[in-house]
This record gives C-alpha cells, sequence and structure tokens, in this order.
C-alpha cells in the first residue's frame, strides 16, 4: 500500500502537534483535541502566574469578567502536568503533591459580563449629577462636606464606580468653614489643614489636578483677629493649591482685596491658561500709603504697577467673565481699563462698579470690546451723553444683557434710544432714584419705549415720576411684544402692576414671619424705601383691596323674571396679558432684589457658623455618629456670576 504523499506546509498548527499523539488505529477528534488543548495551555498559565504572583484580585475586572474558557478548565489542574521532559512513568513532586491533596472544584462563572459594566458613561454622569442637586439645593440639610463624603463612599463600591467619581469628586472640590480641631492638633496647624492636604494629594498624583476645574476655600480674609502675616501665609498656601489645577477654570467664594502689590494667588491664576472668569476687589495703591501720600501720575499708580496688572491678563485668552469693583478707594486708571480689555479676546461678560470718574468715564465707554452682557453700577463718571454714544457703539449691538444702576439717567429718550439700537436685548435693568423725564418741550407719541427681543425688565425707580407710567403706556401700546416678566419693587401706586397678568397671591409664605428689622421697614410710610418685603406687602394690599369692589354682575333671567345674580369680584390686572408680574429676589431669601457684588463676598458667615450642618441629618446611618458626624460648617451655596447681569 503506497503511502500517501505529505503536503509541505510552511507552519504547522498546535492541532498538527497533538495528533501526532494519537496512533494510527485510533480515529482523530478535532473537537477532543482541541478540548486537551486548552487543559494544557491553561496549566501552562497558572503555573507561571504562581510563579510571578499574580492573582484574580489584582487585575482591573471583577471576577464575573475572567475569560471564560480559562475557568471552565480550574478544576483539571490538580491531576494532570505535562511540564517534564524525563521519563514519563516518573511523577513529578507537584504532580504528586496535587494527588496527594486534591484541590476543590472551582465554581462555573457565568462568561455575561456584569450589568453595570455594560452601562454607558452617560447613565453614571446622570446618577452622579442627580446626588449633587440633592445636596446642593438650597432647601437641602447638607453641606459640601457631606457631598463628598457620599462621593467618597461610592467611589468604594467597585472600580468602575471608581472610575466614574473620581472626576466628579475632583472636578469641582469645595471646602467650607473651619478644620476639626482634631486635624489642628495633629498637623499643628490653625488654619490650612485640609488645604494642605489636597495640596499633598495634587502633588503626588499630577493626573487627578488635571480634573480640577472649580475650587473653593474658606475664607479667612473677615476673620477676626487674623493678623497680616498669617493672612499672608494663608494667601500662599491658596497659590500653591493652584499652582497644583493645570486646568482651573474659576476660584469662588474667595476673593481677596487686591492692594497693587505682588502676591503669589494672583500670580498663580494669571498662569491659568483656561480660567473662564475672575473677580477682582481693587482696593487703594499700598505703595502710595508707604511714600508720605503723595500723588502718583499715572492716575494714581506707578506706571510698573500698571503694567504687572495689565500682565496679570495676557495668558487668560479663554476668559469671558470679569467682574471689576472698587472699595471706597480703589484705585484704577482709565488706560489700564482700556489695556485689560485689549488682551482678553474672549470677553463677553463685563461688570465695573464703585470707580471714581477720573477713572471710568464716557471716554472708556467707547473702549468697551463686544459684549454679551453689560453692568454699569455706581460709576459717577457715566454720563447721559456718554450712554447716548454707548447706544451708536456697532460692537455693542448684539449686547443681550444690560444693567444700569445708580447711574442716575436723567433723560427718558436716552432710555429709549438704547431700547432701539440694541437689536438682540433680552434683558434690561434700571435702578436709580431719580425719574428719568422726557423733555419739557416737545410731543411724545406712544410707545416712548420699545424693543421687539426684551424678554425682561426690572425697572427700579424709586422717588415716582412719569417713568413708571410711560412705561405702562409703552406696554399697553404694544412697544413690547417679548416681554414676558417685569418686576418693579418700586411701583407705589401699581401701575405696572395694572398692565400684567392678575395674580391672587404675591406675598410670600414667609412673609408673615417677619422680624423686627422687616417690622421697622414699614413703621415710617411717608419715605421711599427698596425693599422687596414692602414692595410685596403693598402689592398684596392693592389686590386684597380691588377685591371689595364688584367689576361684574351676571343676571341670569327666564321669561322676563330674574332667577339668579352672580356678582364677580375686582382684581388688579389685564386680562389677556402674558406679562408676570414678579417681586422675587436674584438671591434667594433676600430683600433686595438686584444682587450685589458684595452678596459674593463672605462676611464671616463660615468663620461664625450658626445652626450649620453637622451631618445630623444623616444620623439614621446603622453605622453610626462616627459615620455621619463632621465639624459644624456653613450651608454654602455656589453663586454663578451671571446672575450679576
Amino acid at each position: 500500500m503506497e503511502r500517501p504523499q505529505l503536503k509541505q506546509r510552511d507552519s504547522l498548527g498546535p492541532c498538527d502537534a497533538i495528533q501526532n499523539r494519537f496512533s494510527a488505529g485510533r480515529n482523530y477528534d478535532p473537537a477532543i483535541v482541541a478540548l486537551q488543548f486548552q487543559r494544557e495551555q491553561f496549566q501552562r498559565d497558572s503555573l507561571a502566574s504562581s510563579k510571578s504572583s499574580v492573582s484574580w484580585s489584582t487585575l482591573d475586572f471583577p471576577p464575573e469578567s475572567r475569560p471564560p474558557s480559562l475557568l471552565s478548565f480550574t478544576s483539571y489542574g490538580s491531576n494532570t502536568s505535562t511540564f517534564s521532559n524525563s521519563n514519563p512513568n516518573k511523577v513529578s513532586m507537584s504532580s504528586r503533591s496535587s494527588v496527594a491533596t486534591p484541590k476543590p472544584q472551582s465554581r462555573q462563572m457565568s462568561p455575561v459580563p456584569p450589568v453595570l459594566k455594560r452601562l454607558p458613561q452617560e447613565i453614571y454622569d446622570c446618577v452622579l449629577q442627580h446626588l449633587r442637586v440633592v445636596h446642593s439645593d438650597p432647601l437641602s440639610p447638607s453641606c459640601a462636606t457631606c457631598y463628598l463624603r457620599d462621593l467618597y463612599s461610592l467611589a468604594l463600591t467597585s472600580r468602575l464606580w471608581d472610575r466614574a467619581v473620581r472626576a466628579q469628586l475632583y472636578d469641582t472640590i469645595w471646602i467650607v468653614g473651619n478644620d476639626s480641631h482634631l486635624q489642628q492638633k495633629k498637623y499643628k496647624m490653625k488654619h490650612g489643614v485640609r488645604l494642605k492636604l489636597l495640596r499633598r494629594t495634587l502633588r503626588e498624583r499630577r493626573v487627578l489636578g488635571q480634573y480640577v476645574r472649580e475650587l473653593k476655600v474658606p475664607d479667612l480674609q473677615r476673620r477676626d483677629g487674623l493678623v497680616s502675616r498669617e493672612g499672608s501665609e494663608y494667601l500662599d498656601l491658596v497659590a500653591s493649591v493652584v499652582m497644583a489645577c493645570p486646568n482651573l477654570e474659576r476660584l469662588v467664594g474667595y476673593f481677596p482685596v487686591y492692594e497693587h502689590r505682588f502676591d503669589r494667588l494672583r500670580h498663580a491664576l494669571s498662569t491659568r491658561r483656561k480660567l473662564k472668569e475672575h473677580v477682582w476687589i481693587v482696593g487703594d495703591n499700598a505703595g502710595q500709603k508707604e511714600r508720605s501720600g503723595k500723588e502718583l501720575p499715572f492716575g494714581g499708580l506707578q506706571r510698573e504697577q500698571g503694567v504687572t496688572f495689565l500682565q496679570y491678563h495676557e495668558m487668560w485668552d479663554s476668559l469671558h467673565t470679569l467682574v471689576l469693583h472698587s472699595l471706597s478707594v480703589g484705585v484704577l486708571p482709565h488706560e489700564v481699563f482700556v489695556g485689560t480689555f485689549k488682551r482678553l479676546p474672549s470677553l463677553k461678560h463685563l461688570y465695573v462698579s464703585n470707580f471714581s470718574a477720573d477713572h471710568f468715564n464716557d471716554l472708556t465707554l467707547q473702549a468697551l470690546p463686544v459684549l454679551h452682557s453689560l453692568r454699569l453700577q455706581d460709576l459717577h463718571g457715566v454720563t447721559d451723553d456718554g450712554l447716548m454714544r454707548l447706544a451708536s457703539i456697532s460692537s455693542l449691538h448684539h449686547l443681550r444683557r444690560l444693567s444700569l444702576i445708580n447711574l442716575e439717567v436723567r433723560s427718558l429718550p436716552v432710555v429709549s434710544r438704547l431700547f432701539w439700537n440694541l437689536p438682540d436685548l433680552v434683558r434690561f435693568s434700571l435702578v436709580q432714584e431719580s425719574s428719568p423725564e422726557l423733555p419739557v418741550e416737545g410731543f411724545a407719541m406712544q410707545p416712548v419705549i420699545a424693543s421687539s427681543s426684551v424678554e425682561y425688565i426690572h425697572w427700579d425707580v424709586l422717588i415716582p415720576g412719569s417713568a413708571n407710567g410711560n412705561l405702562a403706556k409703552s406696554v399697553l401700546a404694544g412697544g413690547f411684544p417679548s416681554l414676558r416678566k417685569l418686576r418693579a419693587p418700586s411701583d407705589h401706586h401699581g401701575v405696572l402692576q395694572s398692565v400684567c397678568i392678575p395674580r391672587a397671591q404675591i406675598a410670600l409664605a414667609s412673609d408673615k414671619y417677619s422680624f423686627v428689622q422687616r417690622q421697622a421697614v414699614l413703621t415710617d410710610k411717608n419715605r421711599y424705601m427698596r425693599n422687596l418685603f414692602a414692595a410685596r406687602k403693598a402689592a398684596q394690599e392693592r389686590i386684597e383691596e380691588a377685591r371689595t369692589f364688584v367689576q361684574f354682575r351676571i343676571l341670569v333671567d327666564e321669561d322676563g323674571i330674574l332667577q339668579e345674580a352672580y356678582d364677580i369680584n375686582g382684581f388688579l390686572g389685564m386680562i389677556g396679558s402674558r406679562i408676570v408680574y414678579s417681586l422675587a429676589p436674584d438671591l434667594p431669601g433676600s430683600d433686595n432684589a438686584v444682587i450685589d457684588v458684595l452678596d459674593l463676598l463672605d462676611s464671616g458667615k463660615e468663620a461664625h457658623v450658626k445652626d450649620g450642618c453637622t451631618g445630623m441629618w444623616n444620623n439614621h446611618h446603622p453605622v453610626g455618629k462616627k459615620w455621619w458626624s463632621h465639624t459644624e460648617r456653613y450651608r454654602y451655596r455656589s453663586t454663578d456670576l451671571q446672575k450679576l447681569f
């Protein structure tokens, strides 16, 4: 019988090597051969893993997601050994020991991966976002410490949750209130213990520092008894944490006064290229006080000080929100304003307040860049002529939000001109004491002021005049077709309330729990006062008074005989109007309608906390007080800078 000719191949597979073990008389089953090959392959892998001390627990996936081909044959490793090239009749020590003490067979694991591993990242983000909303709600009894504790606990559940929580845990870091006494005693520090621990973590694991986008540190600037040396050391500590966050976008809750001298915090912030918002609280020139009070030629600054301030803005290409607020003696010349605007290509929202006429005036308005939001407050150098020219600047034609606070606009045509030349304007605010009036000589047709795009108007003219009446007539004449909300705290006679949707209740439930200071507001009714509590009380009284009169009477007769009569009481408002009359504040719980930059500054609430959070809301936890209890801290709620506009 002729031998079959063998085909020459370039390579041989594993099954070809195993096929040679079978005799010519035995049948060759490829399935059995493959099964035995997988067993032997697993034995070699398990031996190598035992030598290298690698266990399943060190891998980055749970036991349920291990390879099924390996888990299916772990029971055969105790009685088979094929790693010896010696006499097959001899038994190796490894096989001898395995026969004497057989290992228990491992449980068959399902090859189906866990459900959580198949979930998209958006599901994890949605759960974490909901958790954040629950903790940061204004009515929530929780605080930032409780929120971070829950995130940390969630990260310990599994590696999948750890990867999902890590970005959320370090994306927004809020460190609020005092350090615990145990930490202060352990590290022998009066303040900044948690900041120091955070800095150590971010320096040792630099990848975590790249997650940080928002940082909140305790505000120690206004604490009683904090000497200058301690304040400088704390400023340097915050600066070192900022340097460990290369992608930082905002520093919130801590706005130290800038006195035109070098400090490490401003230098650290100036190196953050992705910074998106910044608040300048400008104080007096400290160098001028040290030089016997002599006037300096560069608007109260030395030229080097002005150049240094401008250099802080060189790398802020992504900055879109800038707040410039001066204290009573703040110094920032006109040239510095203009240079700052030129160095911020992405600037869209600008807030300027409380600067003198020599520093910010009508000439500075002409240098404003292309903006979406603008707020001008307490600027005595801004006049009606400057605002009239502002309306003609082509770069501001895309302005969407405009706030004029305490500028004392005297001419109502200036306001009309602003409405007319800003076609994209959506939100407008006017707060002042005097009433802007029409020219004495001349004839004005309604609507005097009009805008087809404005959706929200805050109109607060303290002293009554014709301004409220002209606005109400303009609304009735169809001058504001897109207007949906009108807030007028100084609507003393209800003129603007009468052109809005009738409301049954304007007073809040908390108004009946009036405090002593609120009662003092209502004692002097002959003096005009800007206060939301008094405005809501007066508006509610006008509604109740309108209900005492019969406005409609319905008569039902049959065959000329009166059967029934229905009286419908009166109301205050206009049927068919789409404008809501609102007296709610920008900042919940405040009696001031418009939020101010001073509301962003902490007034000792963190240092002298009253009725703060200690974790008591979670005292039902089975672990006990050691789990939920922490140092009493202020319930900090972040305020978006966009509320200023």
